[in-house]
């Protein structure tokens, strides 16, 4: 299967770039880079998986959702630089549901297929829950509350105030798991067999999720402009796409390797990838995202649309509940993965 990713890749980045210079059919294009950037995932994952043996699942996790929210941050900016500040909320609503139900209801239900019971770290299931309850329910419900009777420039510097807090929030918790707590709360699962050997080094793993990223960030960059396109063919509304496609199509190399994390039994890591993804959006790339948009003519605070804001609500309520016992099976997976269903045609029909 690697063989065949391999070549997928090999020979879909040469076609995504001839294809966006000579101006191909879009829904030829479409297709050309949704299979791209599945290519692409296999070697993400495979960097992932060697980094979780050398360096542990936390840091694997971690490194492969910054490279992943890295391709949104960058794609976000250049949104917000022409005034698209709706479908800047609107990606990062589908990114939370995105991560939160189907990334961690695909690896649930893959994994439960194959393993009846998967068990992950309950204390970093714990940890997360909290701050998953922060960075949504406080963070973001707060300022739909306080803003009903303020001005524009009121909304404007509460947004960039509660942003610093969650910026400085989110370091501060990457700082306790890190370094003032690593290894505390560490379970004897995540001991790594000694028999167990990465198919790359550390630096080559790191190198190759640099580069597959760099390729992802262009392809999904030259994928957003085929959207308009494919939306009038099949008849779908810019809200669903802003909340559905492009947060599947923008986060799918992270997506993927969450999967394959979760149908090697490696829980730990996908829950992080999922998870931390989840968190690293909410409370890093939002908040940055305020403050980048003060450069910019238009602004964007931190409010959300009332059916953006209940949808991640409940995603964050619905994922604690069947995640906080740090033990998982495809039962869960497939609730988590009816909700994302439902919502998505809620969103489909707005």
């Amino acid at each position: 299967m690697n063989k065949v990713f391999t070549w997928m890749a090999w020979i879909g980045v040469p076609l995504s770039v001839i294809g966006s210079v000579f101006h191909w059919s879009a829904l030829l294009m479409f297709v050309i880079y949704c299979l791209t950037i599945i290519a692409l995932a296999s070697y993400m994952g495979r960097a992932t998986e060697s980094l979780a043996i050398v360096a542990g699942p936390r840091i694997g996790g971690l490194l492969n959702a910054t490279f992943g929210n890295a391709v949104e941050l960058i794609i976000s900016i250049f949104a917000l630089k022409a005034g698209l500040v709706e479908v800047v909320l609107a990606s990062l609503t589908g990114s939370v549901l995105g991560n939160l139900l189907l990334v961690a209801g695909l690896s649930f239900f893959v994994g439960g297929l194959k393993y009846k019971r998967q068990e992950f770290n309950v204390y970093d299931a714990r940890h997360n829950a909290g701050l998953l309850t922060f960075a949504i329910l406080v963070a973001f419900v707060i300022p739909e509350v306080f803003t009903m009777d303020m001005s524009d420039q009121d909304k404007l510097a509460l947004s960039v105030g509660i942003s610093i807090i969650m910026i400085i929030l989110y370091l501060a918790a990457l700082y306790f798991r890190l370094v003032t707590h690593r290894g505390v709360y560490q379970q004897k699962s995540e001991i790594i067999e000694e028999h167990e050997k990465p198919e790359w080094t550390k630096g080559k793993s790191i190198l190759i999720l640099a580069l597959a990223t760099i390729a992802v960030a262009y392809i999904s960059e030259r994928l957003v402009h085929t959207f308009e396109t494919v939306a009038e063919s099949f008849g779908w509304s810019e809200l669903f796409i802003g909340i559905i496609i492009v947060a599947i199509v923008g986060n799918a190399a992270e997506h993927a390797s969450a999967v394959i994390m979760a149908y090697k039994n490696k829980m730990n890591v996908a829950v992080e990838i999922a998870v931390g993804s989840t968190l690293q959006i909410a409370m890093f790339v939002a908040p940055v995202l305020v403050l980048v948009s003060l450069l910019f003519p238009e602004k964007m605070p931190l409010v959300f649309s009332l059916p953006e804001l209940i949808a991640m609500v409940v995603s964050v309520l619905l994922t604690i509940v069947l995640s906080n016992d740090g033990d998982t099976n495809w039962f869960e997976g497939a609730t988590l993965l009816a909700a994302y269903t439902i919502m998505g045609i809620g969103f489909y029909l707005l």
